[in-house]
């Protein structure tokens, strides 16, 4: 009984060396069973670090907004809203660059919208950024009369390069990214005082106010990054793929915040990193890709998201009651 404390001791304190250990289990797992080792191909790899970090990006930010003790649903929306933004400055035949400034714009504005209303308001987050999905989806497909759009950047080898070539002849440029908006995200929320407020904020507001905290003005604030990231994700996007779809980030405001809590983000505030959350973004990218790989019908990956959630929540419960009785003796 005295290791089996210890182990949930070591897993409440290290809770990124378990998610890593079940990286290191899926990528095993899919590289021995997946369909003629399709997985491991090279090919599969590049694709992987090309579309992935698209999704990690959004993960990330519902992530540090998950730990501030809120969520985002409309994540999905977001991200087809603004890739419909950037196509409509391709067709202005503005400067990719500037199309860059104005989607993030459009990603900003997003965010703030659902901050102003959920803090202001005093709505839960979860209804606000419900409507909003529903609202930024409808929009964009009244906009756009739910026709895909080819964009052209070829006049722009600078621009396509950066975002989505492949740096150093074999690396993509989507997961240098990626890792930078990591390491970024990483000292921002352990090593900056904004970071400890996101934090307090998360674990008890209440608190947190009575220590002279704008709590408002962090949720804002967050919600803002997570709508700048999704704008990021959806130039990445639609840059890889040349062409708009009004379809695109269907249901990824779950896949998110499934990647967060298997990165150890609780869902009730407070607690989680952005190491962890990123580990829990590749968890869910590989199983996507390796049930892409073996045929399987694409509902399916709904419901292994839906274990996996389930599973990374009771988990968690588990170990923090497990180390409380363990305290308590």
């Amino acid at each position: 009984m005295n290791n089996d404390n210890k182990l949930m001791g070591f897993l409440a304190r290290n809770r990124v060396a378990g998610v890593f250990a079940i990286l290191v289990a899926v990528v095993v797992f899919f590289t021995l069973y997946s369909p003629d080792n399709n997985f491991i191909r090279v090919a599969n790899l590049k694709l992987l670090g090309a579309f992935g970090p698209e999704f990690g990006i959004i993960a990330l930010g519902v992530g540090l907004l998950m730990i501030a003790g809120e969520f985002d649903l409309s994540v999905g929306s977001v991200l087809a809203f603004c890739s419909l933004v950037f196509t409509w400055t391709n067709e202005l035949s503005l400067n990719p660059f500037i199309g860059l400034l104005i989607t993030l714009a459009a990603g900003v504005m997003t965010g703030l919208i659902n901050g102003v209303i959920t803090v202001k308001g005093k709505i839960v987050s979860f209804i606000t950024t419900l409507g909003a999905m529903m609202f930024w989806r409808g929009l964009t497909l009244m906009l756009s009369r739910g026709e895909m759009q080819a964009i052209h950047l070829d006049a722009y080898p600078l621009f396509t390069h950066l975002f989505t070539g492949e740096w150093f002849g074999f690396l993509p440029a989507q997961a240098v990214w990626f890792l930078l908006l990591v390491i970024i995200m990483t000292l921002v929320l352990h090593s900056q005082r904004f970071g400890n407020w996101i934090f307090s904020t998360g674990d008890n507001a209440l608190a947190a106010r009575a220590m002279a905290i704008n709590t408002d003005m962090v949720k804002t604030t967050t919600f803002i990054i997570v709508g700048a990231l999704t704008a990021f994700a959806a130039v990445l996007q639609i840059t890889r793929l040349s062409a708009f779809s009004s379809r695109v980030g269907t249901g990824w405001e779950f896949s998110a915040i499934a990647a967060a809590v298997v990165g150890g983000t609780s869902l009730r505030g407070g607690i989680g990193n952005m190491v962890g959350i990123f580990l829990g973004a590749l968890i869910i990218i590989v199983i996507e890709n390796a049930l892409v790989l073996s045929r399987l019908p694409y509902e399916w990956t709904f419901m292994v998201f839906g274990i996996v959630i389930l599973f990374s929540v009771l988990l968690d419960l588990f170990i923090e009651k497990r180390v409380q009785r363990s305290s308590a003796v």
